[in-house]
This record gives structure tokens, sequence and C-alpha cells, in this order.
């Protein structure tokens, strides 16, 4: 071998070494790189109610499904942001927005509203207007105003006609709100607890659920608690175990989903659970 030969062979060997150190001494640091963190898989749960409190806000991005309140706090007011709200609602992963209602029977003593001489669905008679068919019909008129606010937003956030608009509203399931903060002749003083006061509350309801069936919601369901809901209605038995409940009080995403296993308020089946988050009602669907 000449003299030459050995001095390239020798620069080949040098740099061969070299190129296998530099491998060695970077290997370890692509090793030690941490790999991105998956992103978290979406919840197939998660979605969130807003109405009235929430207008001008900045609505969680990105729900799994999303539920519009119509009314204003009480029945016989719209909610004013219901239209872009629905929009938001429309935007969910589900793109089925619901809607929920507040309801009320606050008996001839408080409500301006009273049927009165009302003879359908039931006869609200002007010498007995604190009756079961009275607490009915105004059940009933005041879902239809509530019906009435969500054909407006409807028509309002899509620009549709009026039947396109009803029968839209019509195909979305349904919440009747019943809370002690709304005025009920169970609790109002004019009237108490008595067995008659809690036949005219359920009365009420049974024509709030008649009437959104009668436009032609196949789904008609009750947001409450437990307690709320046997202070207005006396614990109605299975008397609206065919509609499922929402259950609201929860205050996490785990204890929520721990009541879609409990007993229903109604007697009938638990959808949906409510609890806060990030200054929002969440809800988590029940599979």
């Amino acid at each position: 071998m000449t003299k030459q030969n050995r001095r390239w062979r020798t620069r080949v060997v040098t740099m061969s070494l070299f190129a296998i150190g530099i491998g060695l001494a970077l290997a370890p640091a692509a090793q030690a790189r941490p790999s991105k963190p998956k992103p978290p898989p979406p919840s197939t749960s998660r979605g969130y109610d807003v109405s009235y409190p929430q207008c001008g806000q900045p609505l969680p991005s990105s729900p799994l499904f999303g539920i519009v309140g119509v009314n204003n706090g009480i029945v016989y007011r719209a909610n004013p942001c219901a239209s872009t709200q629905l929009m938001w609602a429309q935007q969910a992963a589900n793109h089925s927005p619901a809607f929920y209602a507040n309801t009320a029977d606050p008996g001839p003593a408080y409500s301006s509203h009273w049927p009165t001489g009302q003879t359908a669905p039931q006869n609200c008679d002007p010498a007995a207007t604190n009756s079961t068919a009275c607490s009915y019909d105004y059940g009933w008129n005041a879902a239809n105003d509530s019906f009435t606010d969500a054909i407006a937003a409807e028509q309002q956030a899509n620009g549709t006609s009026v039947q396109t608009a009803t029968l839209t509203a019509a195909q979305a399931p349904w919440w009747l709100d019943v809370e002690t903060t709304n005025s009920w002749q169970t609790l109002e003083s004019a009237y108490g607890q008595t067995p008659s006061s809690k036949a005219n509350d359920v009365a009420a309801l049974d024509g709030a659920v008649a009437y959104l069936q009668r436009v032609g919601v196949t789904q008609v369901g009750v947001y409450s608690t437990s307690y709320q809901w046997g202070q207005v209605t006396g614990d109605a038995g299975t008397h609206f175990a065919a509609n499922p409940d929402w259950i609201a009080g929860y205050t996490s995403v785990s204890t929520a989903r721990t009541g879609c296993s409990t007993a229903g308020f109604t007697g009938g089946p638990v959808k949906l659970t409510q609890y806060p988050s990030n200054g929002f009602d969440a809800d988590y669907a029940c599979q």
C-alpha cells in the first residue's frame, strides 16, 4: 500500500468514526424529545343550555349539542336573544338544537293571563276560576306562547317561512322548566300546599305537555330537581313517567355522569344532567 493510499484510508476511517459519533450524540436527544400530546378525544356527551342571562356573551365553542331557552325567565316573555343563540346551537356537533320553556301556575289571584271564560281545550268556568280546568288552559296557553317564540327565533335565525319554522320547532326536543322560582299555586300564599293546589299545578303541566304534543313535538321532557318537583307537584307519582328527566344541581361532570343512573323525579328515564362549567350550565347526555 502506498503512502498516499494509507493517508486516504485514514481520512475515510476518521470521517466515518466522526459521523458515528455525531449519530450517537444526537440519538439520546431525539429519544428524549417529548412526543406531542394527543388531544383528548371529544366528549360525546357534553352540551350547554343558554338563555336570556347569556345575552351578548361569547358562547361555548364546539359544543356537542345546544339547548336554547325561549323565555326571558318567566312565561309570556320572550328571550330577546333566542335567534342568535339558536344560530349558535345549530353549529353544535349534532346540528339539532333543543328548546326549553318556563312553566308556571299562578292561579287567578296572581296572573293577568288567567283564562277566565276560555272554553277549550277545557272549560274555565268564570264562576269557578281556580280549578284544574283553568290551570290546564293556562299551561296550554303558556306553551302556545313559548312555541310561538321558538317559531319567531327560527324565522329570524334562518330566514324561513312560518310553515318551515313551525315544522322545525316541532321536530326539536322540548323541555319544560319546573322551578320554585316561578309562580305556582302550591308556593303562593293565596293558595298553599293543599291537595287542590297540587292538582292544579299538575293540570297546568298537563296542559303544557298536551299543547306541545298537539303541534307535533314528540319529546317533551321536564327540567327540575327532585326537591323542586316535589314542592310543585307533591311528587306526582308516575303521572309524568312518559316524560324524560333533565336533572339539575350536580357540581361536576363526574357527579353529573353518576346522575344518569339515578331514578328520575317524574318516574321517567333520565336523559340529561346539568352541572356548572366555565361560567355556563353544561349538560351531560346519558347514554
